[in-house]
This record gives C-alpha cells, sequence and structure tokens, in this order.
C-alpha cells in the first residue's frame, strides 16, 4: 500500500516504485540489502542502511499501523470508485513479494481525485492490524497521481473460500527472482481482489519498504477478501514472513467511512 509534486520529489516517487519492482537486481548492482528480519538488515535497521532510507527511521508518518477503534472518526467521507480493466498478466518475484505490474488504463477516482493504479503485490501476515486484530495476508494496490502522489489500497485477506484471482496468480509464479515474466495468453482483474463492501479507513502514511517515503494516502477497506488454506500456503513456501511491523501513530487522525 498507499497523494503529488516537484521535480525533486517526483523522482524519489519513481525510485520508490524501482525500488518495488526490482530490489533484487539493484542488490546486484550494489544498493543496500534489507530483508524482514535479522540483526543487521531486519525493520529495525532500515534507516540505517543508507541515507535514502533514513525516513524509515526519522519520519512521523509511517506505515503500517494499528488502526484503533478508539481512535477512528466516523465521517460522511466520498466513496471510492474503482475502475479496473482486465490486462495482461505481468507477475515477478521481486525478492521481497510477488508483483503484478498493471498496464495503464485502470485506476481509482476518490472525491473527483483520480489515481491510476500502477502495481500490486502482498505481505504475509497483513501489515496492517484493526484494533490489534491482524490478518492472514494483505494485497497493496499502489497508485499513483498525475503528479506523481501515491496512494495505496489495502485489502485485507483473511483464510475462508478460494480465490480465483490468487489461484491464476500463484499458477504462473516465476520460477526465477527478479526477473517478470509476461503472461499474454492469461487476462486478469484487480476488482477480482476486492470485497463486495468498499468501506475504508483512511490516513496518512508511507510506503512500508524502504525508503519508506511519506505523503502517501492509505485507504484500508475494511471488510477481507477470502484467501484458501492452499492459496495461504502457497505464498507461505516463498514468503514465510514479509511484514514490517506496526509504527507509531503519533497523533495521526485516522477517518473510516460510514
Amino acid at each position: 500500500m498507499f497523494p503529488l509534486r516537484s521535480h525533486i520529489t517526483s523522482a524519489i516517487l519513481a525510485g520508490c516504485l524501482l525500488t518495488l519492482a526490482m530490489p533484487v537486481l539493484a542488490a546486484e548492482h550494489g544498493a543496500p540489502h534489507w530483508s524482514y528480519s535479522g540483526e543487521e538488515t531486519g525493520p529495525a535497521k532500515w534507516g540505517s542502511l543508507e541515507t535514502d532510507f533514513a525516513t524509515c527511521k526519522l519520519g512521523k508518518d509511517q506505515s503500517p499501523i494499528d488502526i484503533p477503534a478508539a481512535a477512528l472518526q466516523k465521517s460522511d467521507l466520498p466513496p471510492i470508485a474503482f475502475d479496473y480493466q482486465p490486462t495482461p498478466l505481468r507477475i515477478i518475484d521481486n525478492g521481497h513479494s510477488i508483483q503484478i505490474d498493471y498496464a495503464p488504463g485502470s485506476h481509482i477516482t476518490v472525491g473527483g481525485h483520480q489515481y491510476e493504479l500502477v502495481q500490486f503485490h502482498f505481505h504475509k501476515p497483513s501489515e496492517e492490524k484493526v484494533n490489534g486484530k491482524g490478518y492472514d495476508m494483505v494485497a497493496h494496490l499502489v497508485h499513483k497521481d498525475q503528479d506523481g502522489k501515491l496512494a495505496v489500497v489495502a485489502v485485507l485477506l483473511s483464510k475462508g473460500g478460494n480465490n480465483p484471482l490468487l489461484d491464476t496468480l500463484w499458477h504462473n509464479l516465476p520460477k526465477q527472482k527478479g526477473h517478470e515474466i509476461n503472461v499474454d495468453n492469461v487476462k486478469i482483474n484487480a476488482a477480482d481482489l476486492l470485497p463486495q463492501n468498499r468501506a475504508y479507513y483512511t490516513f496518512a502514511g508511507s510506503l512500508t519498504t524502504p525508503p519508506c517515503s511519506e505523503s502517501v494516502t492509505w485507504f484500508v477497506l475494511q471488510d477481507p477478501a477470502p484467501i484458501s488454506a492452499d492459496e495461504l500456503a502457497r505464498f507461505a513456501r516463498l514468503y514465510p514472513m514479509n511484514a514490517r511491523p506496526v509504527q507509531p501513530l503519533n497523533g495521526r487522525v485516522i477517518q473510516a467511512s460510514r
């Protein structure tokens, strides 16, 4: 998961998307390695691995968070209008998650502001918590507006029924890390990830991976979507744990749609 501005900021955000897409290849060219565990490269050390990662330890609006029920402000928020189109499958195991890069032409609109879907990827367990409760996994759908600002829609995934989209993705997993494959004969639609109820929580946050850049608008859908035990196990064989711990709220306002 996942707002836009100056040339400097746009360059930073472009770098963030590249970081999400190609960490393994970057590592091969001398970029700092980071991970989800370990004393040297785990989340507690991200902010010290590289100057550009300093926001990971110094930022005040870091993600993910535990969304506390007591602090929620119920508001008449505008609905998220989802306009996702089918796209040929472009999938990569980037060394930190399974990521699907999305063709142009799909977007969300919130209160008249439009963000185009760029990619989505997965974390196990869910990075977000709601009133202390975590979920089996989460999908982060990363969007960008015309100024380069980012908005992330988080779809919580809870073990239950089969999820046909996940089944399709897992059947087309790359055999090699760091190399995207195009499966032109398979089309997917990110809309198939969404729960029927589109009510959401929203707050200011950051990327949940280095460089942890802030000024990201987050929309966490309140209802989870299903994932089967087999689908969960298949992802876990690749990534048994790829979730950043929750970060301090630091007085942030969290709103919930009615």
